[in-house]
């Protein structure tokens, strides 16, 4: 079963994080899956639009569990690795050359919480809640972090980042980091409607408009990212971080050192 479904119609790309079982969390697989199917996007002749969504009740938990184990056990250029591909998943959503809509149909923690802030456009449900949680279990929220103070500026960012609270979607809204807050029975029509308003504008000038937003940013997030990369990968090798997995798994409080 493929990680994330794709499909498209009159112009309409839509992937959909394909893990309900596991709350879409994502897996290495996955995250390729998805950056596969961004560029290829990017590449489209006919996609014109991108919708983002999440099958099942949730949007995206975050990274799976299995994923944050296997973590404890990785080499240091395994680490390295696994953060440049997580950089290239945001890097490719949020310079995706055609207009992007995340539908979010439930909870979106973590990296989930980025991919559906990253949209152009994010349009969440009442009852979804939203958070970067990374460091109540000793980890870092390194590749989020430079997209965050972009888009709600340094001292919000670090009330978000720092205390990893969850907060609601009419929070999120209240930020900037939520479009539009749509009841669930409304969602997927307000998401079309969004769909038709961008279909007929330019497609040279939509493209061109995302290419620009991009670069004005390119040389800050540059940096940006190569030190969020290696603090990815260098906070996997703390000793609180063996102990915040620890402590998820056995649910417990973890005890830091």
């Amino acid at each position: 079963m493929s990680t994330v479904l794709v499909s498209e119609t009159a112009g309409v790309l839509t992937l959909t994080l394909n893990r309900p079982d596991r709350r879409n969390a994502l897996t290495p697989e996955m995250q390729s899956d998805l950056i596969a199917a961004l560029d290829d996007a990017a590449q489209s002749p006919t996609a014109r639009v991108l919708v983002l969504t999440g099958a099942g009740e949730a949007f995206c938990a975050g990274l799976d569990l299995s994923a944050l184990q296997a973590m404890q056990h990785q080499s240091p250029a395994s680490l390295a690795e696994d953060a440049r591909r997580i950089a290239r998943m945001f890097r490719a959503l949020y310079e995706l050359p055609i207009p992007t809509i995340a539908q979010v149909n439930g909870h979106a923690i973590a990296g989930g919480t980025g991919l559906a802030t990253l949209c152009d456009f994010t349009l969440a449900v009442p009852t979804a809640k939203f958070g970067y949680t990374e460091v109540k279990i000793g980890f870092v929220p390194a590749l989020v972090s430079a997209y965050l103070t972009l888009q709600v500026g340094e001292k919000r960012a670090r009330d978000l980042l720092l205390t990893a609270r969850l907060f609601s979607a009419e929070e999120a809204h209240a930020y900037g980091l939520v479009t539009e807050v749509v009841p669930v029975e409304s969602l997927a029509a307000r998401v079309e409607s969004l769909t038709h308003t961008l279909l007929a504008n330019s497609p040279a000038g939509l493209r061109a408009t995302k290419q620009l937003l991009a670069a004005q940013n390119r040389a800050w997030l540059d940096t940006a990212i190569e030190h969020s990369m290696a603090a990815n990968a260098a906070s996997r090798e703390t000793p609180d971080f063996r102990e915040g997995i620890a402590a998820f798994l056995e649910k417990r409080k973890p005890t830091w050192s």
